[in-house]
């Protein structure tokens, strides 16, 4: 009964138990057996039956000796002697009967033909109503009568002699038969071996080979190889396997390399994304003003999408407009057109937070994004020649700064990629444009802020210089219109000398003002401000300067404002405390300090001071230190001297 087992899935159904290659096998075996088995039961029975008929033979040649005994055993019961002319005879029909009947066990038995046969029957037939008769009446002759046992043997032993000359023929054509038979079974073993090894070949070894050639092949990557599928047993099934399995993986190739292909332009045009993105961040860090900016941008843009036309427009958020910043392909007529646009012309009334304000084919005169109508603006562009429009937001994570538009005089279509990259793009300029308003509010701030600290210098040095001289001109005006020489005398030194004072003030601002320092000059910057004090003032002044504690050195901007401190801190000591002595300390280590300490008259933080002017200068010295994120301690107490202490933390 044929069987085939179930398939699994994606493979096909075993073969038929007929068709398969073990039972091919199997039955090629088994018949080769029993053929084999055949020829070789068949030398054995002809072997059998030669010794079966050599026996026979034997025993037919003996009644020949036997009948010439019985002829003895007669003369000499003639003869008077004793004789065994019984057991001849017995002997006789014994070796009859055995011819007759056979023998298995010897083996014994006359070759199946009737020709031998029917002469053993003629040499019985003989032998019991004639040769025998004959003997057993010759036993009972007279001596001197002839006797009749003589003259019947020699017929009887020519029957005998035809019977062996009988058994013998039929014995050498089964010799012969035997001969054949075995030069027969040496002919089938040859043709049987060449017949298997042939079989073999055709149902294993050409298989295999072809499976083998085919993966060779296949490793080669020749997917579209196919095997011949020829039968129906294993290596049938295998060779549909393989063709099935080659069909897929040639699918599977053919889809890879649309695969690579694919992931290839996405990967290039990564890197074009890329290589836009870094140009742009290129260009929007270089220094540039407002309008630079978003006229470098939007060339950039422009080249990048192939685009005909664009625009830049800011918000202005106090009259809900947009400005045109910068365009580029526009026709002086549609510039002056677009020059000022509402805010929801642009934004369609929705304030909507997509980077994407709008993408629309204007040909078909409707809006592709979120189903917006189009403005008449906008086709204004289309009757321009621009039916390709494209608009994007300029925004920050705060706030949305203004739009960037793209014209195209082909419809408009924009993938994905694409427009994450634009929107990417208006995102840049944003985060660009804002930190260009900071930085310039940062410098704005900074110069009102140095701008105080100057208004505060001279307030404390000119102002007060000024305000003593216009009290000095006054008195002098009161003494020259009472016509006092004297009087007019003793105020003109006053007058020159508070002149002088303030010349000299106005020299010492416009020295601190100019001090500019590189990365490590603040020891000579020290050094120099010290010698300008010490040709001011009278008072000895002792610097120590000790920057060998492994202190890293000050940055420029923070070298500076110490230097701003200590000219202070020195200013007032020229100015206020009357000092013999005066010291600058400067440690440079794990901290960095400054101590500038002075024997003059000091003064009482506690108490108010009558003019605020008098702390002017302490003000400046805290700001200064507040902006170094330092601390600043000043003791002082009244006929003790002054001591200002800074100390920068790293």
């Amino acid at each position: 009964m044929e069987q085939s087992f179930p398939a699994l899935p994606g493979q096909a159904a075993l073969p038929g138990l007929r068709h398969r290659l073990s039972t091919r096998i199997v039955s090629l075996s088994l018949g080769a057996l029993l053929i084999v088995l055949a020829m070789i039961s068949g030398t054995l029975w002809l072997s059998w039956q030669l010794e079966g008929a050599g026996a026979a033979i034997n025993d037919a040649g003996s009644l020949r000796m036997r009948a010439n005994r019985v002829a003895i055993e007669l003369a000499r019961a003639h003869a008077g002697e004793r004789h065994q002319l019984d057991a001849q005879i017995t002997g006789m029909d014994a070796t009859l009967a055995r011819l007759r009947q056979g023998d298995p066990a010897r083996p014994l038995f006359l070759p199946d033909d009737p020709g031998i046969r029917a002469q053993l029957e003629r040499v019985s037939h003989d032998w019991n109503q004639r040769i025998k008769p004959s003997a057993l009446a010759d036993l009972g002759v007279a001596t001197g009568e002839a006797p009749a046992y003589p003259a019947a043997l020699a017929a009887f032993v020519d029957q005998v002699n035809r019977l062996v000359s009988m058994i013998e023929q039929e014995n050498a054509t089964k010799t012969t038969l035997l001969r054949l038979s075995q030069a027969g079974l040496a002919a089938m073993a040859c043709m049987g071996t060449v017949a298997v090894i042939y079989l073999l070949y055709i149902w294993i070894i050409l298989p295999v080979m072809r499976l083998q050639d085919g993966l060779q092949r296949m490793a080669a990557r020749e997917f579209s190889l196919r095997l011949p599928v020829e039968t129906r047993d294993e290596f049938g099934m295998l060779a549909d396997g393989f063709n099935r399995m080659a069909g897929e993986l040639e699918g599977l190739y053919q889809d890879l390399e649309a695969r690579v292909a694919q992931k290839t332009a996405e990967l290039a045009r990564h890197n074009r994304d890329l290589a836009a993105l870094y140009d742009m961040a290129a260009l929007l860090n270089m220094p540039n003003d407002s309008e630079a900016l978003c006229r470098g941008f939007l060339e950039r843009v422009m080249q990048q999408f192939n685009a005909d036309g664009g625009s830049v427009r800011m918000i202005d958020a106090d009259h809900g407009q947009l400005h045109l910043v910068v365009s580029a392909g526009y026709s002086a007529a549609l510039e002056e057109a677009e020059h000022c646009m509402r805010v929801d012309a642009c934004f369609c009334g929705e304030a909507a937070s997509e980077s994407v304000v709008l993408i629309e084919d204007l040909s078909k005169g409707a809006a592709l994004s979120a189903g917006r109508p189009a403005s008449d603006a906008r086709f204004g562009c289309a009757r321009e020649g621009f039916p390709g429009l494209a608009v994007f937001r300029i925004e920050t994570q705060r706030t949305v700064l203004g739009t960037f538009s793209l014209h195209f005089r082909q419809p408009l279509t924009l993938p994905a990629s694409d427009i994450r990259l634009l929107e990417t793009f208006g995102q840049h300029l944003g985060v660009a444009l804002d930190h260009l308003h900071l930085s310039e509010t940062a410098r704005q701030l900074a110069v009102v802020e140095e701008r105080n600290l100057v208004a505060q210098g001279l307030h404390d040095s000119i102002a007060q210089g000024l305000n003593y001289l216009n009290l000095q001109v006054q008195v002098l005006e009161d003494a020259v219109s009472r016509s006092d020489m004297d009087e007019t005398r003793t105020i003109v030194p006053l007058l020159r000398c508070g002149v002088e004072e303030s010349y000299q003030d106005v020299r010492e601002l416009l020295l601190n003002f100019r001090s500019k320092l590189a990365h490590g000059e603040l020891r000579q910057a020290v050094e120099d401000t010290v010698a300008r004090f010490r040709r001011q003032s009278a008072t000895e002044l002792a610097l120590a300067f000790n920057d060998a504690q492994g202190g890293p050195p000050l940055q420029p901007e923070q070298q500076l404002q110490v230097l701003f401190i200590l000219q202070e801190a020195l200013s007032n000591v020229r100015k206020h405390a009357r000092a013999g002595h005066a010291s600058v300390i400067v440690r440079n280590g794990r901290t960095f300090s400054m101590v500038v300490e002075d024997d003059g008259e000091g003064f009482d933080p506690m108490e108010p001071a009558a003019d605020d002017q008098a702390h002017v200068g302490l003000h400046i010295m805290r700001e200064r230190a507040a902006r170094l994120s330092a601390s600043l301690r000043i003791v002082a107490a009244r006929g003790t001297g002054t001591r200002v202490e800074l100390i920068l933390p790293r």
